[in-house]
């Protein structure tokens, strides 16, 4: 894990405060106490494991006796029928964190294998895919951690991470030198500049600026290749928008060097698991 475990719990802990108010009614009305039972994670899909010690930590937060056995660890790829841990202990706990702990099993393993997949796409060229700030709220770290293990970077994890003008900052400053310029004098000497463009016009305006990252916008293959030889190195070139795995290809093919997908954690598909009582 990479995660601070203090921020993990507290999102854990929020999520069982909403799925659990006082009491399970239905749990703790129907076992006792010292009723005992074995689990197990059965892949109901192939892809990329991601969050295993985060729905470990949902059980241990829950309280109660709780053993894990894991036997597929996050990066690693899964096939449908994999068993991915075994767990044993209190039922009530067991059943108590279920939901909660495949909530965010099944998400993190979606992104990750998402960004596995675009990865695989573009092997082989010098695109690099990241992530963006399209994330849900509170869920973050949890989804930033989950492209890594997927084989993605992360974009900038928030605002306070880099220096960004995106179109609206230009538009509401006034220009793209203005705002590069005025941006520099105040910004410390460890803080980049990326700056957003949508013709290459602007493109070699920023260049003339001294941008150190130019964002792409919405542009074609041919005006990114376009891009990338006016470019010629001086700053580093991000592909963004429509960016889908039909055409990642052809968009790493153009010389880009980053290629940023919010896909790959707002609207991404989770990936299918189960969590079975053994009989």
């Amino acid at each position: 894990m990479l995660l601070q475990n203090s921020y993990v719990d507290k999102i854990i802990t929020t999520a069982l405060d909403e799925d659990i108010h006082y009491v399970d009614v239905t749990t703790d009305y129907l076992l006792d106490d010292s009723h005992t039972a074995k689990a197990y994670y059965i892949a109901k899909d192939d892809g990329v494991l991601c969050g295993i010690d985060i729905a470990k930590r949902v059980f241990e937060l829950v309280g109660g006796d709780f053993q894990m056995e894991i036997l597929i660890r996050d990066g690693e790829r899964v096939k449908k029928g994999d068993i991915i841990a075994r767990m044993s202990g209190s039922t009530k706990t067991l059943l108590k964190g279920e939901r909660t702990a495949l909530n965010m099993l099944q998400h993190m393993s979606g992104i990750a294998t998402a960004t596995r997949r675009c990865a695989d796409l573009v092997e082989g060229t010098k695109a690099q895919i990241t992530d963006t700030r399209k994330t849900l709220p509170g869920l973050r770290p949890l989804q930033k951690y989950a492209v890594t293990v997927g084989g993605g970077k992360n974009h900038r994890y928030n605002l306070s991470d880099g220096a960004m003008l995106k179109d609206n900052h230009v538009d509401a400053y006034g220009g793209i030198t203005g705002a590069v310029t005025a941006l520099r004098k105040k910004i410390g000497h460890m803080v980049k500049i990326e700056l957003e463009v949508r013709t290459l016009d602007e493109l070699r305006e920023a260049l003339a600026a001294g941008t150190e990252i130019i964002m792409l916008d919405n542009m074609s293959c041919e005006e990114m290749k376009e891009a990338v030889a006016i470019t010629d190195g001086k700053a580093l070139l991000e592909a963004s928008g429509n960016v889908t795995e039909a055409n990642i290809r052809a968009i790493a093919e153009t010389g880009v060097d980053i290629i940023s997908l919010g896909a790959l954690t707002h609207s991404v598909k989770c990936f299918d698991i189960s969590m079975r009582i053994a009989k």
